[in-house]
């Protein structure tokens, strides 16, 4: 096969919106007729996009799965796509939705029932990652050789992720969104979420479900809201000093501190943002909740910041604007594996690119390896075995006491950020996977078993299946990458 077209579909269940997207992506052939065979996006054409639902649930704790799935089918006939015409995709949960008792019961019958998926409940680092992409941040910060960071705010979260060169070096949440303070037409409270009681009170807002608010009374609180962010991405406050902050963060603080040099804003609240300014009770209740003021007042304090606002790509559907290629790709002779843990699907990949200073500067490799195994322990389930594949770049002219220095800290890193992991997988650019994955396994004895592959080129944020092996030597590979496109793109 040298070139083909595939469909794709996106489906993202937020707090409160549901939107799929279906694209058609070109994939060509991009390494040589004696080389194993590599596959790229070459173009990609939006077919259709849905309009956006309003999020079905059951109660307060419960998605409605037969709503959410006569959606798809209702979209699906729009589109004029069958499960079957289907080769790659993406079903993914986020906000608050995620926290649902039946969220991950929905994504995978979803899943399995819409075609052949990347399936995710997107915590809300991984959300933060994915809308960043999305909405071009990671994109920018390549073009401008700096910090960008993209704050995705929806129904109930705002989840900002800073990307670097390229590099995504932070993320944080906030309990920032639209649909904590819910309004009827008269700017009676209907319901606040519990999630933002604790700042309300440190920040000294009395507020409760029956009050009648009025529209300047609601600017001051997203414009306090806001502020109390911005200023912490700004780096102007820290939650130690902070009690406000400190009960506006969902999560862990941010690790690194980037200085940012540009931000932009997506999910509803971006949409909103370019709407016109609430001058009336009726502008403000619009949506029955805060969502116009709350994108109003980011935009109006984003000038008192030495923080360039940019555009983003995409807003509401920057978290699956399209849905990823697969490829297959074939790992050589060169692994070390043991058959009876295949197949592996879905499995998400975090990347290191191994430089010669981390192998002859004492503990950096260390550190990087640390760094990297708390991502991955935020990103996804401490739990799962294995809760990520390794992806490691760079190695050139590897000797063998580097080697081995290299098996150590990875050894040593992984079984202590992941003491119950039954297998760690290795995926190597370079042909050193029986090597590497033989000294693995002496370090490990019979936990965790040790996956070590090599010749696959994946990057931060793919998801790949692991298939049977073929001949007992080799592998099968599907790498799927999330593909979003850029504006210029249409």
């Amino acid at each position: 096969m040298q070139n083909q077209w595939i469909t794709s579909v996106g489906l993202d269940i937020g707090t409160s919106t549901t939107k799929m997207v279906v694209s058609r992506l070109k994939l060509v052939r991009s390494s040589g007729a004696l080389s194993l065979p590599r596959f790229e996006i070459a173009e990609r054409e939006l077919l259709y996009a849905s309009p956006i639902y309003s999020t079905p649930l059951k109660n307060g704790n419960e998605v409605d799965a037969q709503q959410i799935w006569g959606i798809v089918q209702q979209e699906y006939e729009q589109a004029g796509i069958r499960p079957a015409d289907l080769k790659s995709g993406a079903v993914i949960i986020t906000g608050e939705t995620a926290n649902k008792t039946n969220a991950s019961q929905i994504l995978h019958l979803l899943a399995e029932r819409s075609g052949d998926f990347v399936v995710a409940t997107a915590g809300a680092d991984l959300e933060g990652l994915l809308a960043g992409k999305g909405a071009g941040a990671e994109r920018r910060s390549m073009q401008i050789r700096g910090a960008v960071a993209n704050i995705d705010i929806g129904g109930g979260t705002a989840n900002a992720a800073i990307f670097q060169r390229g590099k995504l070096v932070g993320t944080v949440t906030f309990h920032v969104g639209g649909r904590l303070i819910q309004l009827d037409a008269a700017g009676t409270v209907t319901d606040i979420s519990p999630s933002l009681l604790p700042w309300l009170k440190a920040s000294g807002y009395n507020l409760k479900t029956g009050d009648t608010l009025h529209l300047a009374f609601v600017k001051d609180i997203c414009a306090a809201m806001c502020r109390c962010m911005m200023d912490y991405l700004a780096g102007r406050t820290h939650p130690d000093q902070n009690m406000p902050l400190l009960c506006l963060l969902n999560g862990q603080p941010l690790t690194t501190a980037a200085q940012i040099e540009e931000w932009m804003v997506s999910g509803g609240i971006g949409l909103l943002m370019e709407a016109k300014k609430p001058e009336s009770l009726a502008d403000m209740t619009l949506h029955q909740d805060i969502g116009p003021m709350l994108a109003h007042c980011w935009n109006e304090l984003s000038s008192e910041y030495p923080i360039r606002r940019i555009r983003a790509d995409q807003t509401v559907r920057a978290t699956v604007i399209g849905a990823g290629m697969q490829s297959t790709e074939i790992s050589g002779a060169t692994v070390h594996l043991d058959a009876s843990l295949l197949p592996i699907r879905n499995l998400p990949v975090l990347k290191l690119n191994i430089t010669l200073q981390m192998l002859e500067q004492t503990g950096l490799l260390a550190y990087r390896l640390d760094e990297l195994m708390n991502s991955g322990a935020s990103l996804f389930d401490r739990e799962q075995s294995p809760p990520f594949g390794l992806a490691l770049s760079g190695m050139n002219n590897l000797t063998y006491p580097s080697l081995q220095h290299l098996a150590e800290q990875l050894h040593s890193s992984f079984v202590h950020h992941f003491p119950t992991s039954e297998v760690l997988i290795v995926i190597c650019e370079m042909d050193i996977a029986k090597a590497l994955g033989q000294s693995l396994a002496r370090r490990s004895g019979e936990s965790p078993k040790v996956i070590c592959i090599d010749q696959i080129s994946v990057e931060h944020g793919d998801y790949v299946d692991l298939g049977e092996p073929i001949s007992g030597i080799m592998i099968p590979v599907v790498v799927k990458t999330l593909a979003f496109p850029n504006r210029a793109e249409g």
